[in-house]
């Protein structure tokens, strides 16, 4: 499929690229037109965006899956066979107790390829369909005019991190996102461990005082290469980039950005939401070194200051090889949390007991339950902070330079291409700490 027809305007590709009662008047603030069914778009067909549409049809038996759009019509394909193969669970309700009668994923798979969009415009066309709720699962880099163009269509939304790749990108999502506070639309944001039993336990009793005052924070995202999906003598250079997107700053933000705000995440969650001061960070590409690696680094080591002096220090890292290491640990003066073991030694002994879950299920069952009984979710705010954590970091470190909180929201830098021309979409040198310039 040829892109090269796109206009070069800036941003215009990106732009244009049952336990509760059902609410007789409304999903949040918009107008319930049917009482039996919950319609459902689906804009990023790749696995993430497969397994949320999964996910939204296990977690209400109205749920109707009827309209979808990927950039690549392969994708859609792909994807939808594999929905229709997939009859779901065990049927159960939100308290766990089987469903009868309730019918299989595929039944409920009703996209027809007069609704299979793909292109620049699947998005506006997806928008354009009659559904209640949009899931935005393409690369991060499009997240910002997608998520601008289904606040204002009045859907309800499940957002996957990040949700930016650089700051003029962030300013648009926090303004859709109070956009879509004032119309009480739902938004539920992909950091799913937000949405874990265990996790939620485990920053609950940190918050009431289980280690005592905070001292400092570590987590850690070391893992192994991640997939690349090569190239095709047919595809155009945005066909290729869009294709293996993780290595291309425009489409992920690095991996500090596209991986490891899972545990930035966190870090900002042990302290209440409140983002820190500043970041000095370090990284490089010592293994990646590939030009199919596009100009992302495979390391980085950052520490978060924040304004009380409590620092967080974070490192990841994509090498094959290596060690891997996924875990985050917080120290206070009377013990120290083992986040993902759920436990706390020192002076107040304490581990979680109760019922584990899927973090995936419960965004969705959560996310279902709100829009059923004509209440507001809206995670805006902390998965603005988050990627913003990830950003500064990068910034820091590709620049070698402190970079505090204010500064990073008054950077100016743009890694949209002017177009998707060969020409716009040549490859960046790799960024060169103490050269690399911060914009």
């Amino acid at each position: 499929m040829s892109l090269d027809r796109m206009a070069p305007d800036r941003r215009a590709f990106l732009g244009t690229a049952g336990a509760l009662a059902l609410s007789a008047t409304a999903f949040g603030n918009i107008p319930l037109r049917r009482r039996d069914e919950i319609r459902v778009g689906l804009v990023g067909c790749g696995g993430r965006g497969t397994g949320a549409a999964v996910n939204a049809l296990n977690a209400d038996p109205a749920v109707r899956l009827v309209a979808m759009g990927d950039w690549f019509p392969d994708r859609i394909e792909r994807a939808l066979a594999g929905l229709m193969e997939d009859e779901g669970p065990p049927a159960t309700g939100p308290d766990g107790k089987p469903v009868a009668g309730k019918p299989s994923i595929a039944e409920r798979v009703d996209v027809p390829p007069e609704r299979r969009f793909s292109g620049p415009t699947a998005i506006d066309r997806v928008l354009a369909e009659d559904i209640d709720i949009v899931i935005l699962t393409t690369s991060p880099g499009f997240r910002p005019s997608h998520l601008e163009k289904a606040v204002a269509a009045g859907k309800h939304m499940f957002v996957e991190k990040p949700v930016a790749v650089d700051t003029p990108g962030l300013l648009r999502v926090r303004k859709a996102c109070e956009a879509a506070a004032a119309k009480q639309l739902v938004l539920v944001s992909g950091l799913c461990w937000r949405y874990d039993n265990g996790m939620r336990a485990t920053f609950d009793a940190v918050h009431k005082g289980g280690i005592g005052e905070l001292r400092a924070m570590q987590c850690g995202y070391l893992t192994g290469s991640l997939w690349h999906h090569g190239r095709k003598p047919e595809w155009n250079e945005a066909d290729y980039q869009i294709r293996n997107w993780l290595y291309f700053n425009w489409l992920s933000g690095d991996h500090l950005n596209e991986q490891a705000i899972h545990s930035l995440d966190k870090l900002l969650w042990a302290r209440q939401d409140q983002p820190p001061a500043k970041v000095v960070a370090m990284g490089g590409r010592q293994v990646r070194t590939d030009p199919k690696f596009g100009h992302i680094y495979d390391h980085f080591s950052a520490v978060y200051t924040w304004p009380d002096g409590v620092k967080g220090f974070a490192w990841c890292r994509q090498m094959d090889g290596c060690k891997n290491d996924v875990s985050d640990h917080l120290f206070g003066v009377d013990g120290v949390c083992d986040v993902f073991k759920h436990s706390i030694s020192g002076a107040h002994e304490w581990k979680y007991t109760g019922p584990s879950n899927n973090m995936y299920q419960t965004e969705w069952d959560e996310l279902l339950a709100a829009v059923r009984a004509g209440r507001t979710i809206n995670n805006g705010d902390y998965m603005v902070k988050s990627t913003m954590l990830a950003i500064m970091g990068r910034m820091a470190a590709y620049t070698g330079q402190e970079v505090t909180w204010e500064r990073a929201w008054e950077s100016r830098e743009d890694l949209t291409p002017a177009s998707l021309s060969d020409a716009d979409l040549k490859v960046a040198p790799v960024a060169m700490p103490g050269i690399t310039k911060f914009v």
